[in-house]
């Protein structure tokens, strides 16, 4: 028995049937999931809805720290200085709408994306908590601290569960980083599989794919063993762990199994391995996503959903206040080191999928955790804004060439068309063929909708 169950595993009670204690206990516990009595007893008569899915794959650029949305694709050049900062807008490829002059590449490939403008939530203090939120969807307002396993589960364990990726591949990945919480602190929840367990979290490629010589000797296999070799283990293997799993003791073997199962398909993957092979990549190529951690990163990422993988997560900071949380020197550190690197990765990678005829099936999610404030600070920098800032979405069925929402003069806070990141990850789950609605239930039986407020937004889409 598995530890969780999704819409289509639940067995259905005859009419009239007694309630047994158990279920009692079950609706009991339906609040603490953000369900009504309701809402369980129409997911328990309601049959697995099929979602026509728009999109196979779906690469999330995560600017983690609080990328300023002010200084990137929502200035304000008539707002006064303190407000304004020391950037100057340039045209983008979509008539009417201006990126920053450090965004001169990107910049033309805005004719391929839509822009959010107007996006909120409750977060301004814990970086934790706004990560959580910004991947997930699940507002627990200031609740700071590490992943727990009892979080709700990232977009790419959601999918390795309800839209698997083939057999033989990783299902997601995220790379290059398992971002902290602070340089000390522990690893931000959001990217980790929650309360489904830890056999659905992700792939961590933790190498620098820019590093002369890269390879990742955990998912590769010596040069004398033979696939051939790792497979008849791996069906031993499954044999010895079938016992296990219907014992008494399954719950404590089920993660263990599932993580073992995906070594061993990663191990005997052709197309992994052939992913992680980014050297193989042409030299011009390669310089166009730009030589460094994040550039070749967003190129493995591309590589890795090529070869099948489902969803592949970029992490943009080794902890919360590495990168892109700009207290102090914000315009240097944008304007030297931020901005120019991921212009040319995030260009390279939409001009890349559209050249490979990959766009259309695949999104590209650039998501943060907040913006940063209208007042640049003394220290020449911006703080925590999670009143209004924006994101970026392109390919996979969402429209190409538009903005959606917009700030108020001086981009402090949603002047038109607000949205939450319940609404984005609804969007995001929708077009990937995921029903948002969907309820999965935790190793305790406990029932957990996907998304519990917000809902997929169709002017988004095409």
């Amino acid at each position: 028995m598995p530890a969780f169950r999704s819409n289509s595993a639940r067995q259905h009670r005859c009419p009239g049937e007694m309630v047994s204690r158990r279920e009692l206990l079950r609706v009991g516990s339906v609040a603490l999931a953000g369900l009504s009595l309701t809402d369980l007893l129409r997911a328990d008569e309601e049959k697995n809805t099929s979602i026509s899915a728009q999109a196979d794959n779906c690469i999330i650029l995560h600017l983690n720290g609080g990328p300023s949305h002010l200084d990137m694709w929502d200035m304000k050049p008539q707002a006064p200085e303190k407000i304004r900062g020391e950037f100057k807008p340039i045209g983008t490829s979509l008539p009417g709408v201006q990126f920053s002059e450090h965004l001169p590449k990107l910049a033309q490939q805005m004719h391929r994306c839509t822009l959010v403008r107007s996006m909120h939530h409750s977060v301004n203090n814990s970086h934790a908590a706004a990560v959580y939120v910004s991947l997930t969807g699940h507002d627990r307002g200031e609740f700071g601290g590490g992943a727990l396993p009892t979080d709700n589960p990232s977009i790419g364990a959601v999918a390795a569960l309800l839209r698997p990726a083939p057999r033989n591949v990783a299902p997601h990945a995220v790379l290059p980083y398992m971002t902290k919480e602070g340089a000390k602190g522990p690893p931000q929840p959001g990217f980790f599989a929650g309360f489904m367990g830890r056999g659905y979290d992700p792939l961590w490629i933790l190498k620098d794919p820019n590093a002369k010589g890269f390879t990742v000797p955990e998912f590769t296999l010596p040069s004398d063993v033979s696939i051939e070799r790792v497979a008849a283990r791996g069906a031993l293997l499954t044999k010895m762990n079938a016992r296990l799993l219907a014992s008494d003791a399954h719950l404590r073997f089920d993660a263990l199994d599932r993580l073992q199962h995906q070594a061993n398909d990663i191990l005997t993957s052709q197309q992994t391995q052939a992913a992680f092979r980014i050297q193989e990549e042409p030299e011009k190529r390669r310089d166009a996503y730009g030589r460094n951690i994040y550039g070749q990163s967003v190129l493995l990422a591309r590589r890795l959903i090529e070869s099948g993988t489902r969803v592949v997560t970029v992490s943009w900071a080794p902890d919360a206040n590495a990168t892109w949380d700009t207290h102090g020197g914000n315009f240097k550190k944008l304007k030297n080191t931020l901005l120019p690197q991921f212009d040319a990765a995030c260009s390279s990678l939409l001009a890349d999928l559209a050249e490979r005829g990959m766009l259309e099936r695949t999104i590209v999610a650039v998501l943060g955790d907040f913006g940063r404030s209208p007042k640049v600070n003394a220290n020449a920098g911006r703080d925590h804004w999670n009143y209004c800032y924006s994101l970026l979405l392109a390919g996979g069925g969402f429209k190409a060439g538009s903005v959606y929402g917009a700030s108020d003069k001086t981009g402090a806070f949603p002047a038109d068309a607000p949205l939450s990141p319940s609404h984005i990850i609804a969007t995001l789950y929708h077009q990937l063929g995921i029903d948002p609605r969907s309820v999965l239930y935790d190793r305790l039986k406990r029932p957990h909708r996907l998304i519990t407020s917000g809902g997929v937004v169709p002017e988004l889409l095409v």
